[in-house]
């Protein structure tokens, strides 16, 4: 499984990466990094093909983005797991 830290992906904002957020939508919602995709792991096997190839996945403290992205592995798509989740993220959240 491939991993990345949250540093790291906050240095690729600048190139408009897909992030997707795999917690539940409440949590989504109560604040998120800007421009992340909702997909809850509840919904990762009906919604796997919306992930692309190359995303990132991120959650609270990084378990299900691990989870997800060892599933998503399996299905034979290549996605990075983001290390400490938003526990560790230092960049500014958007709230909705």
């Amino acid at each position: 499984m491939e991993n990345i830290d949250t540093a790291t992906l906050a240095a690729k904002l600048a190139d408009h990466p897909t992030i997707i957020d795999v917690r539940e939508p409440d949590e989504f919602n109560s604040g998120h990094i800007p421009d992340a995709i909702n997909i809850p792991v509840s919904e990762l096997t009906n919604r796997h093909q919306e992930i692309p190839n190359g995303a990132y996945l991120i959650c609270r403290s990084g378990s299900r983005s691990a989870m997800a992205t060892e599933y998503l592995t399996a299905q034979g798509q290549h996605v990075i797991n983001v290390t400490g989740g938003l526990l560790a993220w230092q960049q500014p959240l958007e709230v909705r």
